[in-house]
């Protein structure tokens, strides 16, 4: 059984995600770090501002279909939006694709794992490595933590 079997399962990580954000962010909400967005009229025209929404990108897993997953995407300021890639289109979403295959190549294939508590305890091992000690292309060979302390300070990536 994968962490997001269900739809309460994957509300759960979803709500974990956001909570580690705000950690991170040093943020007791993210309401208070969203971008605007415009609010269209049926017309086309723009009508005013608002805060926008922080997309989040899945599958199309049976547990962020059902009814439970929709509950983290109501009320009158949703802070997220949901969006599905299509239907057996991996490459629709690229980042996590691209993540899995840095997890399973340089790092999953490379020992034997005897069971899913020490599957568990490898995936966390590899993401402290990506976020701390890995450095990243697509960054100027920076870890991450480095470069958003850049992005802070002014500090051009490229």
């Amino acid at each position: 059984m994968t962490p997001t079997a269900r739809g309460a399962d994957a509300l759960a990580c979803l709500r974990l995600a956001v909570t580690e954000a705000e950690r991170i962010l040093g943020l007791e909400d993210l309401r208070t770090d969203r971008g605007l967005a415009e609010v269209i009229g049926p017309a086309g025209e723009v009508l005013d501002m608002a805060p926008a929404p922080i997309a989040v990108v899945s599958d199309n897993g049976p547990c962020f279909r059902g009814e439970v997953f929709k509950t983290a995407f109501d009320g009158p300021d949703p802070l997220l939006r949901h969006v599905r890639t299509r239907v057996r289109s991996p490459q629709a979403n690229g980042v996590i694709e691209r993540f899995f295959g840095t997890l399973k190549y340089e790092h999953l294939f490379r020992g034997v794992i005897a069971d899913g508590d020490a599957l568990d305890m490898e995936i966390h091992r590899f993401r402290v490595i990506y976020n701390t000690i890995r450095p990243h292309q697509a960054i100027d060979d920076r870890v991450p933590g480095t470069a958003f302390a850049d992005r802070d300070q002014g500090i051009s990536t490229r």
